[in-house]
């Protein structure tokens, strides 16, 4: 079927992993995308991006947008990653493309504005209070309820997040985050962060696709190892999920009235919940899709992939299937064991060689750091498999990454080298 030429803006930052999966969608339905890429226009320039801008500048973004757009006509306006999900929604708005409301958006992204307005709608979260860098930690420790959790209020992928299961713990922690924060924004300006209740339970990963403020639930990932902290790294996701379908139902419902709370009415919903005796909880909902690889883990209709789906949306295009095609998948997020530079990987080819095993990606660089969570924000790489049922591809997972080996040597203080 020929559909008529579209053109999309894809915003991303410089070491994303999705980018590429998206322009390989838009390849494939005859979507011009363009990238544009959060960081200085000289820096873009050098690595020959399209287009570069800050995104934490709206000022200049917007203007850089509109004179792209006043020239090179947009259809939509698509954030890969949680950094650009603000500027999509305010760029699509004055350009007058479909859109998310910019404070749905801004809700949506900083964890604080989420957990109000999800309080607001009735939505089940932990009980939770703003805390400042610039607070008396030791007095903080003495009004907050054990076990807690501190995280920060715009990072993702459990970078900052730290558990606290008493007073001395918590300062610990905040003053680990603390120092986190102000590597990531140096100056004496307080940093804000939340503290908030440890849910217990399991938790799982749901995927979904708004419009017109209702949300389908696509794939619901079981995570099978214990998310208990004190660091909460994810490693294995697997989809169907092997709760029960009340539970799951039950799941769905949750991220839906999040969704709703948050204002957020179209496009991808990336949520995390914790499920226990009392039922769903939710702990965090994005305007966006699944992070790093995971999305090779879903094919749709006949063979769609997850960008393909959000772009045929983005774009009016007709969607032939929004249920998921295929046996049980899954993806294992190869943890940093500890922190170093990296020299040496070994024991791809066996891992390759186990039944359901469909690949296996290293993503992290040789001869190059690497930092473990809290601290740090990526993987070691991803390994992924299909199998008859979930429990078969959990089993694949966890053979394939028994396989591998990594040689990590300590990095030398600069002071020493």
């Amino acid at each position: 079927m020929t559909f008529r030429h579209r053109r999309v803006l894809l915003l991303t930052a410089p070491q994303s992993y999705r980018a590429e999966a998206f322009l390989a969608a838009a390849t494939q339905l005859d979507i011009d995308a363009v990238v544009a890429v959060d960081m200085d226009v000289s820096l873009a320039d050098h690595w020959q991006y399209p287009l570069g801008f800050r995104f934490d500048d709206p000022d200049q973004a917007l203007a850089a947008i509109g004179a792209y757009a006043a020239a090179n006509p947009l259809d939509a306006i698509i954030a890969v990653d949680d950094t650009g999900t603000l500027l999509a929604a305010q760029a699509s708005a004055a350009l007058g493309l479909p859109h998310n409301a910019p404070d749905a958006a801004e809700a949506a992204r900083d964890k604080y504005l989420m957990r109000r307005r999800l309080a607001a709608g009735g939505v089940p979260i932990p009980a939770f209070r703003l805390c400042s860098t610039s607070d008396d930690y030791a007095l903080l420790a003495s009004e907050i309820r054990f076990p807690c959790v501190v995280k920060p209020l715009r990072l993702n992928g459990s970078r900052g997040v730290i558990r606290a299961d008493n007073r001395q713990q918590f300062v610990s922690a905040a003053c680990r985050l603390a120092d986190l924060l102000d590597m990531i924004e140096p100056g004496p300006q307080p940093k804000p962060f939340l503290a908030e209740d440890f849910v217990p339970g399991v938790e799982v990963a749901l995927e979904g696709m708004i419009d017109d403020g209702i949300v389908q639930v696509l794939a619901l990932f079981d995570k099978p190892d214990p998310l208990d902290g004190p660091f909460f790294e994810e490693t294995l996701y697997v989809t169907p999920s092997r709760l029960p379908p009340e539970l799951q139902a039950a799941i769905g419902a949750c991220a839906a009235a999040a969704a709703a709370a948050l204002g957020l009415r179209r496009g991808p919903i990336h949520a995390e919940l914790r499920v226990n005796e009392q039922g769903p909880w939710l702990i965090e909902a994005a305007g966006r899709s699944i992070g790093g690889m995971c999305s090779r883990t879903l094919q749709f209709g006949s063979s769609a992939s997850l960008e393909e789906l959000i772009l045929r949306q983005a774009c009016a295009l007709p969607i032939e299937s929004l249920s998921r095609s295929g046996h049980a998948g899954g993806v294992m997020m190869i943890p940093i064991p500890h922190g170093g530079i990296l020299r040496r990987v070994a024991g791809i080819a066996e891992a390759l060689r186990v039944t359901g095993v469909e690949d296996v990606q290293i993503t992290a660089p040789l001869h190059y750091p690497i930092t473990p969570l809290p601290e740090g924000d990526s993987y070691l790489g991803f390994i992924f498999a299909r199998g008859e049922t979930p429990a078969a591809v959990e089993a694949a997972l966890r053979e394939a990454h028994a396989c591998l080996n990594f040689t990590i040597e300590a990095a030398i203080p600069l002071a020493l080298a």
